[in-house]
C-alpha cells in the first residue's frame, strides 16, 4: 500500500540510512509535538529490521535535508510516515538478505536476523547489516507491494518502552526553542498595537533616544525593540509602548457573534458522503410522515484558543544574503515558502530547522513568530535574534478555533429508529495555515504581512470541496446508518477574530451536536443511550468500542439519574468517519454551587494496530482533558478595544483540582491498518460531558462552556 509521502519519496534512502556507528538513522517530515510520534516512527522501523528500539535514531526535521511531509496534523503521522517506513524497512530487510544469503553462500531462507546480526542456520555463520553495507547507501526503490512483517512475529510494536527524551524531559535536561543561546545573540520584543484592526498613527520620536544601547525595528505599523539583555528588551518594549498612538479603525465588531454567524453572507453548500459538493442545498423539508417524535438542537461554541503553555517564539539569523531561522512550526517546507513570498526572497536563500516548543496541536502563534523573527533579523544582519512573544501576545494574537452554531433536526419513527436528519453547520474559516498558494494566499495568512508598510491584501477563506478533512464540516455527517441525511455546511467569513486550525477543526463541536441530539433521541425513545446507538450503527467496530467503554465505565449502574446531582454520560464517534473509534463514559457531580466536578472518563477506543501502546494511550487522555477544559471553562473573550482574555484568569483551563480519573481502553487490531487516533476522543469527551451533566441536572446545555453561570442561567430558563 503507498503512501502520499512515498509517492513524492521512492528511495529507501529517502527514509533509512545505517550508520558507520552501528545504529540506524530514520528520516520523516513529521515532527514530535508531544505525541511521541517519533518513539512509533522508531519502533516500526525497529520491529520490520529486527533491530532492537534502542539504536533507531529519528533526523530533526530541518528543510535543508528533510523529507517535506507538509504538516504535522490530522491524526496522520503513523498513517502515513509510519506506513513510508515500514515499507521502506521491510523492502530494506529483504534486500539485506538477499546480499547476506550471497555473502554467505546460502540460501536466503535459512537466514534468520536479530538485531541486525543475519545468521546462516545451516552454517552457523553470521554477517551484520553494517558490514553488508560498508557504509553505502540502499540504491533501491522502496517495494509498495511488500508484505511487511506478520503481526504473529512481533518482538516490539504494541509493547511498552519508554519514550525517546522522555528521561531528558523529566530531569528538565531536554533543549527546547525558548532555551537556545548562539554567540552574539540579540533579544527581540514585539509592540503590538491593541488589535488586528489597529494601525500606528504615531511614535514619539524621543522613544529612540532612551533604548539604553537597543535598537527599535520599525516597519509600518510592525515595531520591535531589541536589545542584548532579555530583561531589558521586555522593559523598553513597555517603554515604546507608551510612546505609540494607534489608530483604531473602528475597533474589533462586538455584535453579537452567534446571530452575525446565521445571518452575515455565507457560502452554503451540501455535504454527501463526507465531502462538500458545489451543489445547490436541498431544502428542509418537513418531517417524513412516518415520524411520530421530532426534535430539535441548537449548540453554540465559542472562539477557543489553543492555550499553550509556553508563548511562541523563534531564532533568526540573516547573514551573507542568507536566512536561517528556528522555529516550532508543524510545517516547516510550507511555511518556509510562505516566508520566501512575504519577505520577497529566493526560497533557495531559507532554511527552516524545528525545534521543540510548548505542546500545540494546531496552528499557534509559532508561524508567525518565525515572520517576525525574519523581520527583525534582516534588520539587523548578522547577529542570531531570539524573539519571544508574551503571554499577552500568545492569547490575543494566536488564530483561534472559530465560534460555531450548529442545528440539528431528528425525527423518530414509531418504533423509536431515526427516519430523518438535517445537520447545519455555521461557522469561520478553520484553514489558515501558512501555505504556498495563488495570489500570495500565504502571505495574506500571515499576521505581520498587514501590518508592515505595504500590506499585502486580506485573506477570504474559499471551501474545501472533496476533502472530508476540511474544517467546517468534519465529522458532521453521522456515522450512523439513517435512512435520511441532510448535511450542509455555511462558511461564514469575516466575523470578529482570527481563526485556524485547532485540534479537531470542526469535529469537536459537530460530534457534540451528533451526540447529544442522539441522547435525546434515545430519551424521547425511551431507549437505552448504548442500546440506541448500537441499533443505528452497522460497524462492528465501532459496536466494540461502545461495549468496551460501558464495560469499564459501569454503564446502567445504579445511582445516578435527573435531579441527583451525580449524572453519567455516553457518546461515540470515528473520527472524520475514516480514522480511529472512540466511546466515552463520564462520570461527573454538579454541586449546589452549579460547579461540575469530574470523577471519571473512561474512553474505549479503536486505532487500528497499537504500535507504541503508552504513546496511544496519552494521546487519548490528553485530548480527553483537552476536551473537558474546552467544555467547561475555556472562551475568548473580547469588546471593541480588542481581546480581553490576556492572561490565565481571564482565559482559564481546567486545573489540576478538578483533573478526573481517566481509563484508556485499547482494543488492539494488529492485523490491521494504523488510524489516526490523537483527536478522536476529543467529540465524545465532550458530549459525554454534556449528556452526563444532562442526566445530573436535567438540563441540556447548548452554548459552551458549561460554566456555573452558564448552567445558573439555564436553570432559571
Amino acid at each position: 500500500m503507498t503512501t502520499e509521502s512515498l509517492a513524492r519519496y521512492r528511495a529507501v534512502d529517502d527514509w533509512l540510512a545505517l550508520t558507520p556507528d552501528g545504529r540506524v538513522t530514520v528520516r520523516t517530515g513529521k515532527v514530535d509535538i508531544g505525541q511521541r510520534v517519533t518513539t512509533a516512527l522508531a519502533l516500526i522501523a525497529a520491529e520490520e529490521l529486527d533491530v532492537d528500539y534502542g539504536i533507531i535514531d529519528i533526523d530533526g526535521v530541518d528543510t535543508a535535508v528533510s523529507l517535506d511531509e507538509e504538516h504535522t496534523s490530522a491524526s496522520n503521522s503513523v498513517e502515513r510516515s509510519g506506513q513510508s517506513i515500514r515499507l521502506a524497512a521491510a523492502t530494506a530487510r529483504r534486500h539485506l538478505l538477499a546480499r547476506a544469503a550471497s555473502a554467505l553462500g546460502v540460501d536466503p531462507a535459512t537466514l534468520d536476523v536479530s538485531d541486525g546480526i543475519v545468521r546462516s542456520a545451516t552454517t552457523n555463520r553470521s554477517v551484520t547489516y553494517w558490514e553488508l553495507m560498508d557504509g553505502c547507501g540502499f540504491g533501491i526503490e522502496v517495494d509498495t507491494a511488500i508484505a511487511p512483517k506478520p503481526a504473529a512475529r512481533y518482538r516490539q510494536i504494541g509493547g511498552t518502552v519508554v519514550a525517546r527524551d522522555l528521561a531528558a524531559l523529566v530531569r528538565g535536561a531536554a533543549p527546547f526553542l525558548h532555551d537556545m543561546i548562539l554567540t552574539g545573540m540579540l533579544h527581540a520584543r514585539l509592540v503590538r498595537p491593541p488589535h488586528h484592526r489597529a494601525r500606528l498613527a504615531a511614535l514619539d520620536p524621543a522613544v529612540e533616544g532612551r533604548l539604553e544601547g537597543g535598537s527599535l525595528v520599525r516597519d509600518g505599523s510592525f515595531l520591535a525593540v531589541v536589545h542584548s539583555d532579555e530583561y531589558t528588551a521586555v522593559r523598553l518594549a513597555a517603554r515604546v509602548a507608551t510612546a505609540a498612538q494607534w489608530a483604531d479603525n473602528g475597533g474589533l465588531d462586538t455584535r453579537d457573534i452567534w446571530q452575525r454567524l446565521v445571518t452575515a453572507p455565507r457560502i452554503s453548500l451540501p455535504v454527501r458522503e463526507g465531502d462538500a459538493v458545489e451543489e445547490p442545498v436541498p431544502p428542509l423539508d418537513p418531517p417524513p410522515d412516518a415520524a411520530v417524535t421530532t426534535l430539535h438542537l441548537r449548540l453554540e461554541r465559542p472562539y477557543v484558543m489553543h492555550a499553550s503553555i509556553a508563548p511562541s517564539a523563534a531564532m533568526a539569523l540573516f547573514e551573507d544574503g542568507a536566512l536561517t531561522i528556528w522555529t516550532h512550526s508543524q510545517g516547516v517546507h510550507q511555511i518556509r515558502q510562505t516566508l520566501a513570498e512575504a519577505l520577497g526572497m529566493d526560497v533557495a536563500k531559507l532554511r527552516l530547522v524545528q525545534k521543540r516548543g510548548a505542546g500545540c496541536y494546531g496552528h499557534n502563534g509559532a508561524d508567525d513568530a518565525a515572520l517576525d523573527a525574519a523581520i527583525v533579523a534582516r534588520a539587523l544582519p548578522g547577529r542570531p535574534v531570539m524573539l519571544k512573544w508574551s503571554r499577552g501576545d500568545e492569547h490575543a494574537w494566536e488564530p483561534y478555533g472559530p465560534a460555531m452554531v450548529i442545528y440539528v433536526r431528528a425525527s423518530l419513527d414509531a418504533e423509536g429508529r431515526v427516519i430523518d436528519w438535517s445537520h447545519e453547520t455555521f461557522s469561520d474559516t478553520h484553514r489558515t495555515r501558512p501555505r504556498p498558494g495563488h495570489d500570495a494566499s500565504g502571505p495574506r495568512r500571515m499576521l505581520a504581512t498587514h501590518l508592515v508598510e505595504n500590506p499585502v491584501a486580506p485573506f477570504v477563506p474559499e471551501p474545501f470541496l472533496l476533502a472530508p478533512l476540511a474544517g467546517v464540516h468534519r465529522n458532521a455527517t453521522p456515522y450512523y446508518g439513517f435512512l435520511r441525511k441532510r448535511v450542509v455546511k455555511h462558511l461564514v467569513p469575516g466575523m470578529a477574530l482570527r481563526t485556524s486550525t485547532l485540534r479537531s477543526l470542526g469535529a469537536y463541536a459537530n460530534v457534540m451536536a451528533i451526540e447529544t441530539m442522539m441522547d435525546e433521541l434515545a430519551r424521547a425513545a425511551g431507549i437505552d443511550a448504548l442500546d440506541f446507538r448500537l441499533r443505528h450503527l452497522d460497524d462492528a467496530r465501532a459496536h466494540d468500542v461502545l461495549r468496551a467503554a460501558a464495560e469499564r465505565g459501569h454503564w446502567g449502574r445504579a445511582g445516578t439519574g435527573e435531579g441527583a446531582g451525580r449524572g453519567r454520560g455516553l457518546a461515540f464517534a470515528r473520527y472524520n468517519g475514516l480514522k480511529a473509534y472512540a466511546a466515552v463514559v463520564v462520570d461527573l457531580e454538579v454541586d449546589d454551587a452549579a460547579l461540575v466536578h469530574l470523577r471519571r472518563v473512561t474512553v474505549a477506543a479503536d486505532a487500528g494496530q497499537v504500535v507504541d501502546r503508552d504513546g496511544l494511550a496519552l494521546q487519548i487522555e490528553g485530548a480527553a482533558i483537552q476536551a473537558a477544559s474546552w467544555t467547561l471553562c475555556e472562551q475568548v473573550t473580547w469588546d471593541a478595544g480588542g481581546v480581553t482574555s490576556r492572561d490565565w484568569e481571564s482565559y482559564p483551563i481546567l486545573r489540576f483540582d478538578n483533573a478526573p480519573a481517566i481509563e484508556v481502553v485499547l482494543i488492539d487490531r494488529p492485523d490491521q491498518p494504523y488510524l489516526g487516533p490523537s483527536e478522536c476522543a476529543l467529540g465524545p469527551t465532550a458530549a459525554a460531558i454534556a449528556n452526563a451533566i444532562r442526566d445530573a441536572t436535567g438540563l441540556r446545555l447548548v452554548r459552551l462552556p458549561f460554566t456555573p453561570d452558564a448552567i445558573r442561567a439555564a436553570a432559571l430558563q
